[in-house]
């Protein structure tokens, strides 16, 4: 299953999205590819913000990537495209600005991603949680959400492969 868990200020509230995850096999395979120093060099770091349209909040969006293959979050409100991160294999990042609101989060992973086009290259897969997330801030509190795009035994997240056209590049 895949980890979603929003988080109150400091303290770990209880209240956890419900659900069994369905998760596409290339999710939880494990890949080796070769990739050359060229590629590499165009390699986004791990945490670089590939798309900033909407930020400058309060709200903090941490992200796990367990997988073998690199992955690129997307966070949409309404129908715009807010923020893309990028998301190396086995590394963890945040987003610690996200502005209040509900976000769908959609995520693809695979290998030697092109920048121009936005896209991986090799062994992509589109999916997107299916449950929204929603960032509030108040006086004393902001909203801190958890993920984990890797499926985790005990997760409580679904999620939902998606059309690569569908997908917001």
């Amino acid at each position: 299953m895949i980890s979603l868990r929003p988080l109150a200020g400091a303290i770990l509230t209880s209240a956890l999205l419900t659900g069994a995850a369905a998760v596409p096999a290339a999710a939880a395979t494990q890949d080796t590819v070769a990739v050359s120093s060229a590629e590499t060099a165009a390699r986004p770091g791990n945490g670089k913000i590939l798309y900033a349209r909407i930020s400058g909040g309060q709200g903090t969006l941490k992200i796990k990537n367990g997988t073998a293959k690199d992955a690129v979050v997307t966070l949409v409100r309404g129908r715009a495209k807010a923020i893309s991160i990028y998301v190396r294999a086995r590394s963890k990042t945040a987003i610690n600005d996200v502005r209040d609101g509900t976000y769908r989060i959609y995520f693809t992973t695979g290998h030697r991603f092109s920048v121009s086009k936005g896209r991986f290259t090799s062994n992509a897969s589109y999916q997107r949680f299916d449950d929204r997330l929603r960032f509030t801030t108040t006086a004393t509190t902001s909203t801190i959400w958890s993920l984990t795009l890797n499926p985790v035994k005990g997760g409580n997240a679904r999620t939902s492969g998606v059309d690569p056209n569908d997908f917001p590049a």
